[in-house]
């Protein structure tokens, strides 16, 4: 598949935008507009798109051909994000080791699909959780920790995309910018989000965090302690 350079900068100055208007949420309404207005000017944040080329990853099995072998669940085809993907071989080793226990440690170059090396093998134990041992309750299954407020946001937004299709596995965010009653983090998700309801299973705000943990957990160092 193409990539479409204009679409692919837009999008990612978008996201940019969205992360400064969650990282500075300025109370005051009249100074809080006047800096929306100037994140809305695309010229302020970006004057690309540049391009810089690089090798690319040696690739493994896909994931159809994992499920075939049985060392993923069969779930993964509701997943559309994922089933069909062809597989890095580092990503391929991951889920393998993480299979059989063993702790891992990924270190690869930029876009080689890093998040996929945990996310998968954690999707696919909360499937067979679900499907094989009846025992996927509400509670923490994973926690991912991640030094800033960006990279978290990062994550719930790949988090999203990938679990919009699978409702029965749950997710939410707990960093010093996520609203502790359910109405005020319904407003402020609405207003990074175009106006748009957030996904069933995805939890924002401390409030449901606490009564109902979600299954994956995604948090910063300090708030640990929490």
């Amino acid at each position: 598949m193409s990539l479409n350079i204009l679409s692919a900068s837009k999008n990612i100055t978008s996201k940019y935008s969205r992360y400064l208007r969650t990282m500075f949420d300025i109370r005051n309404p009249e100074y809080r507009d006047m800096f929306h207005e100037e994140l809305n000017n695309m010229k302020l944040l970006s004057k690309g798109p540049y391009l810089d080329v690089v090798d690319s990853f040696k690739t493994g099995s896909t994931v159809e051909e994992l499920i075939e072998e049985g060392l993923l669940s069969e779930d993964f085809k509701k997943v559309k994000d994922i089933y069909g993907k062809q597989l890095y071989i580092h990503q391929e080793k991951s889920i393998r080791k993480l299979k059989d226990g063993k702790n891992v440690v990924i270190s690869t170059g930029t876009g080689s699909g890093k998040t996929e090396s945990f996310l998968i093998p954690i999707i696919n134990s909360l499937m067979i959780e679900k499907k094989e041992k009846g025992t996927l309750t509400p509670g923490v299954r994973a926690l991912l920790i991640y030094p800033m407020n960006a990279l978290a946001n990062d994550q719930i937004s790949r988090l999203r995309s990938l679990l919009k299709d699978y409702p029965d596995i749950t997710f939410g965010s707990y960093t010093g910018q996520t609203e502790e009653t359910e109405s005020r983090g319904l407003l402020k998700y609405k207003s990074l989000n175009n106006g748009n309801n957030p996904l069933k299973n995805e939890l924002i705000s401390r409030e449901k965090i606490k009564e109902q943990p979600p299954h994956i957990l995604v948090t910063n160092y300090s708030m640990l302690e929490y």
